[in-house]
């Protein structure tokens, strides 16, 4: 798996939700460097807690598609008969 990062818009936007986010709902005033920060920190984990449970629905996306098309495979089959 390659590092999770975000675009510098990606990042500016998260880390003013994060700010307000905390203001509002929490009254803890941080700066915008403080909350950079906690993306930094929570990145690592949370980042990759979530990646790998987009994998598991794309993993799971994949087998329901797989056995779409085994079924297909199966209907185009056609009769044999024995002569014998």
């Amino acid at each position: 798996m390659t590092d999770l990062t975000l675009d510098k818009d990606a990042r500016t936007r998260l880390a003013s939700e994060i700010k307000h986010y905390l203001e509002t709902d929490l009254d803890i005033d941080i700066g915008n460097m403080d909350a950079e920060l906690l993306i930094d920190f929570l990145t690592p984990s949370l980042g990759a807690r979530f990646y790998n449970l987009g994998l598991k629905d794309a993993q799971a996306l994949l087998a329901r598609k797989v056995d779409d098309i085994n079924d297909e495979l199966y209907a185009l089959e056609k009769p044999v008969q024995d002569r014998g």
